[in-house]
C-alpha cells in the first residue's frame, strides 16, 4: 500500500518560492489501478516523480508497505519494488532492446519472452529486439519500449506517466488491453497519469489533481461522471485515442 501524508513540494524562483504540491494526503490500496488526471500544470507528473524519488518533497512523508521512503533514493525505491515509466524516456546508445528487457527483468529472457513484452505495447517484436536504443527510434517507439521494460520488471508499484503520449491508435488499443489485464490480475499496484478516457475507464479509483491539490478522489463510479462538469480537461483530451492532447 502506498501512503502519502501531508506532502508539499516547492521550487525556488527569483521572486521567492512557488508551491507545486500543496499538503497532499492519500492512500493507494494494494492491487488497485489508480488514474491521476487533471488540467495541465496541476502537479500530476511532479507527484509521480515525488513518489519515485526523482524529486524530493519539501515536507511530509511517503510510505510504501508501511516503510517510510521519504528520504530514500530512486535506487532504494526500485529495490523495494517501485517502478516508473517516464513521459519522455531516455536513450541508451549501444544497448540492444533485448538486453534492456533482460536488465529490467533481472535474468536472461528468451527471444520469445522478449517478443511477448514488446507485443504487449504494439511493437512488431522481432523487428526490434536486436535494435539499439538510440536516435533511430522515434519518440513513440521509445515510449513503448520503456513501458515494455516496466512490464518485464513487474514492480509491486508501477507508475506510468502519460503512457498514451506519442502512441498510435493501434498500439494504444494494445496498451489499454495490457493495463486492463494488469488491473484484473490484482498482482500489481498501478498508478497512471493520464487524460485519456479509455484509461480513465479502466481505473478502480480516479484522483483529480488541480493547482497542486486534490479536487476529488474516489472510486471510478463516483468520480468519472463528474469530470465534464469540473471542466478540468478539454473535450478533445477526453476523446482522443491517439494520446496527442
Amino acid at each position: 500500500m502506498l501512503e502519502v501524508k501531508n506532502i508539499s513540494f516547492e521550487v525556488a524562483q527569483n521572486d521567492g518560492t512557488t508551491q507545486i504540491i500543496k499538503d497532499l494526503s492519500f492512500t493507494v490500496p494494494t492491487g488497485r489501478l489508480t488514474v491521476i488526471t487533471g488540467p495541465n500544470g496541476g502537479g500530476k507528473s511532479t507527484l509521480a516523480k515525488l513518489i519515485m524519488g526523482l524529486e524530493k518533497v519539501t515536507s511530509g512523508q511517503i510510505l510504501w508497505n508501511g516503510q517510510e521512503i521519504t528520504d530514500k533514493s530512486v535506487t532504494d525505491r526500485a529495490r523495494l519494488g517501485i517502478g516508473y515509466a517516464f513521459q519522455q524516456p531516455p536513450r541508451f546508445k549501444g544497448m540492444k532492446i533485448s538486453r534492456l528487457l533482460e536488465l529490467a527483468h533481472g535474468s536472461p529472457l528468451s527471444e520469445e519472452e522478449c517478443c511477448s513484452y514488446l507485443s504487449k505495447v504494439g511493437l512488431c517484436a522481432r523487428e526490434y529486439i536486436s535494435r539499439e536504443i538510440d536516435a533511430t527510434l522515434s519518440g513513440g517507439e521509445l515510449k513503448r519500449i520503456e513501458i515494455a521494460t516496466l512490464l518485464a520488471k513487474k514492480p509491486e508499484l508501477a507508475i506510468f506517466d502519460e503512457p498514451e503520449a506519442g502512441i498510435d491508435l493501434w498500439s494504444f488499443a494494445m496498451l489499454v488491453d495490457t493495463f486492463d489485464k494488469l488491473r484484473k490480475s490484482g498482482e500489481q499496484t498501478v498508478v497512471i497519469i493520464s487524460h485519456q478516457e479509455r484509461i480513465l475507464q479502466l481505473a478502480d479509483d480516479i484522483m483529480i489533481l488541480q493547482d497542486g491539490g486534490i479536487r476529488a478522489y474516489g472510486p471510478k463510479e463516483e468520480i468519472f461522471p463528474t469530470l465534464n462538469s469540473i471542466n478540468m480537461v478539454s473535450h478533445a483530451c477526453m476523446t482522443n485515442e491517439r494520446g496527442t492532447c
